[in-house]
């Protein structure tokens, strides 16, 4: 099997403006690659830049898919580990990039072997229940958010903190007086906290029950996580400082975190992401499928991920529902409440309105 084509779609997504500690996104700054073969397979990859975190935007994703798709035309799609491996002698880092191409192998792969994704990766059909996030923003609008969520039956709400340590403890506290105690609560700085304060302000929300809390600092002071994560009385989760499993070596090594969250976009896509796995699964650190702002495209992909690997134990899986505007997607991942669902369609079993894709820009290497 040969690589006869790459079409490159800047699949921008229109939503509703969401806050986080790093800034504002107010709209999806994805890619889209459909991968063509010569036995009639497409494969499909999608990635979602977010440029406060990975430092990549929907720009340099698209300069750079054109360099990646030049450089595998007439290649073969099913020799993933040497495919990947050219794409990091083109350029180092650039996860979210490398993400997009990495999907579209394994989906040709499994397709070729006329496998959903799950069970190409080894997996069965389970149900999955994800959070459903708020975005930062006043401790009312966010209480109000969250009895709305409750109201729709959400049952596990993650909550966006890291501007300000006093004004993240009246945020959640509004909340959790909102809703009461039955609901779970989690919580993510992105990064928003320093050393001086993230101990200070854990101790202070650790009355209002919190699950876990993803990435209390700048990544930069991974250095502080080992004695935060001994002191703190909330769990913390690792996110921005685990790009690859060499970021999750050093940290599991030094006893720096309690959970690790797993991103294609972040790691460069499937295979890195099993690594992740394997090695936290090794040292007992369960692990969540988290995204940045796939559409249900990329989202799908990731439910055949977490359906395939038992170490994933939590689930941020939201990503489309962060206030896009548009779901042009076809077949894929369903929701029912917050319960996710996917059927048997061989590969990652979603593709993209022809339609839509007919107003982006785009090209074909």
């Amino acid at each position: 099997m040969k690589i006869v084509a790459t079409h490159i779609y800047q699949f921008k997504i229109p939503m509703v403006p969401f806050t986080i500690a790093t800034g504002t996104m107010h709209y999806a700054q994805n890619i889209l690659i459909q991968v063509t073969t010569d036995e009639g397979i497409t494969g499909y990859g999608e990635c979602s830049a977010f440029p406060m975190i990975v430092g990549e935007t929907q720009q340099s994703c698209y300069l750079l898919a054109k360099d990646f798709a030049s450089y595998w035309k007439g290649k073969n799609p099913l020799a993933i580990t040497e495919r990947l491996g050219e794409l990091d002698l083109i350029i180092a880092g650039n996860y979210t990039a490398k993400s997009a191409f990495d999907m579209a192998l394994y989906d040709i792969a499994a397709k070729a072997a006329n496998q959903p994704l799950y069970a190409f990766l080894g997996g069965q059909q389970k149900s999955i229940e994800s959070d459903l996030t708020i975005g930062i923003d006043t401790p009312q609008k966010m209480a109000g958010q969250a009895i709305d969520f409750v109201t729709k039956g959400v049952r596990i709400i993650k909550v966006k903190l890291g501007k300000h340590p006093t004004e993240d403890v009246e945020r959640i506290k509004a909340i959790r007086t909102a809703i009461g105690d039955e609901i779970i609560l989690r919580i993510d700085a992105n990064q928003g906290w320093s050393s001086d304060d993230a101990l200070g302000v854990l101790t202070n929300l650790s009355k209002y029950t919190i699950e876990f809390c993803e990435q209390p600092m700048h990544k930069y002071q991974d250095d502080f996580l080992p004695a935060l994560c001994k002191a703190s009385p909330i769990k913390i989760m690792a996110d921005e400082s685990v790009f690859t499993h060499h970021d999750a070596r050093k940290l599991i090594a030094q006893k720096a975190c309690d959970y690790i969250n797993i991103k294609f976009s972040k790691s460069g896509g499937i295979q890195e992401a099993i690594k992740i796995h394997d090695l936290a699964k090794q040292h007992n650190i369960p692990c969540m499928m988290g995204g940045m702002l796939e559409s249900r495209l990329a989202l799908s992909a990731k439910m055949h991920f977490a359906m395939a690997h038992d170490n994933i134990k939590y689930y941020d899986m939201d990503t489309c529902l962060l206030g896009h505007l548009a779901d042009p997607v076809i077949g894929g991942v369903q929701f029912s409440g917050m319960h996710l669902s996917i059927n048997d369609a061989p590969g990652i079993g979603a593709e993209v309105d022809p339609a839509y894709l007919a107003n982006l820009e785009s090209c074909i290497v």
